[in-house]
């Protein structure tokens, strides 16, 4: 396996990233990232601030380094399943990072210092299962700066909003556009009424909704060389940015509602939006391609390790570039539209297959952790 690169040294700092009100993430957390004290080291030295579960980080760990032999030895000992085996895999990897970023979460009462980690993706369409699984991880867990992933699918939304009235930190993904980011946001408002209405203290529930830009752009582009016109190669890299500026708006707006407001004053948080899927290969400076373009305040950006390494070292900030430029992003999708390129189409199409990948990354996580101790 590729070794992790070193964390930057201490004076090359994510500063500049926090100053815009932008909250660095590691995105992908697994056992050897955490013994080796590279989590440690990159809270430290460079500003992380919250990290997620990854199955694709987890899996390259189980099959291509000796990080969770001990366990599973102990597990295969105790007869564990491998639905088992990996639950425990998944909750001690959540709970060793809580440990890493509970300073964080501390320093910033609550508001940052998050580990989100992955439910079973075959309960993407059965909110009471992902509800029922959401309250198991989380308590397994046992950790105040813990959060559930719930994919946003329909039964996904029902779910958002349990799991929040419960008190359950929700961190939404597979979100492709605008319009499904609104409903996230729908349901996150019920979900709040619900935890306000039982008596719950609406501070202390956090949420993140996560726009897959990197997918969007892979998807659109493809799309658009298909087509292999002027106007199309025009047009590449531009639908990420596009609908991150158009669901900034939609957080903006739904922050000045009514029906925010007396959940505001109750002590609610708003629920932030955060970029993912930003990793861009070619050399180093090049990496940096979605740090830089998505800056907004009170937002989240989920970097891997080679990008938090570009990021400290070539980043080249330019301010917010997402507040106030809904009009120029209409603009990019109606070009996208009239080239051939269906928003509508795109959006299902990602979204069909985000959550497949999901299903096939577990059912292959399931074979590693049933190969036992000499396959991981």
């Amino acid at each position: 396996m590729t070794p992790e690169p070193a964390a930057p040294r201490g004076d090359l700092r994510l500063g500049g990233l926090m100053a815009e009100g932008v909250s660095p993430w590691l995105e992908g957390v697994s056992r050897d990232r955490i013994s080796s004290g590279y989590l440690a080291r990159l809270v430290a030295e460079t500003g992380i601030r919250g990290a997620t579960t990854d199955p694709v980080t987890l899996l390259r760990a189980l099959t291509g380094t000796t990080a969770y032999r001990g366990q599973l030895a102990r597990l295969a000992g105790r007869c564990a399943t491998a639905e088992a085996a990996l639950r425990e895999l998944l909750v001690r990897d959540a709970q060793a990072a809580c440990d890493e970023l509970r300073g964080v979460f501390e320093e910033t009462g609550g508001g940052d210092g998050l580990v989100s980690v992955d439910l079973d993706p075959r309960h993407v369409h059965d909110a009471a299962a992902t509800v029922e699984d959401a309250e198991a991880v989380a308590e397994a867990v046992g950790r105040p700066n813990v959060l559930v992933k719930i994919p946003a699918t329909a039964e996904g939304l029902d779910a958002i909003s349990a799991c929040i009235g419960r008190g359950i930190g929700v961190h939404v993904t597979e979100i492709f556009s605008p319009h499904r980011y609104g409903a996230v946001v729908a349901a996150y408002f019920d979900g709040l009424e619900r935890a306000l209405a039982s008596g719950r203290e609406l501070s202390a529930i956090v949420s993140v909704a996560s726009l897959s830009v990197g997918r969007l752009d892979a998807e659109v582009d493809a799309r658009l060389d298909a087509l292999g016109t002027p106007e199309a190669r025009a047009l590449r890299g531009e639908a990420g940015l596009a609908t991150a500026r158009l669901a900034y708006e939609v957080y903006e707006e739904r922050l000045g509602l009514g029906r925010w407001r007396p959940l505001r004053a109750a002590g609610a948080r708003p629920q932030r939006l955060a970029w993912t899927d930003t990793s861009v290969t070619g050399p180093p400076p090049a990496r940096t391609r979605y740090v830089d373009r998505l800056v907004a305040w009170s937002t989240v950006t989920l970097l891997s390790p080679p990008v938090i390494e570009a990021a400290v070292l070539h980043s080249r900030l330019q301010g917010d570039t997402l507040t106030g430029e809904a009009k120029a992003a209409r603009t990019v999708w109606d070009r996208l539209e009239r080239a051939g390129v269906p928003h509508d189409t795109v959006t299902a199409k990602l979204e069909a297959d985000g959550l497949r990948r999901l299903v096939t990354l577990r059912r292959r996580l399931l074979s590693a952790v049933a190969g036992g101790p000499g396959g991981a």
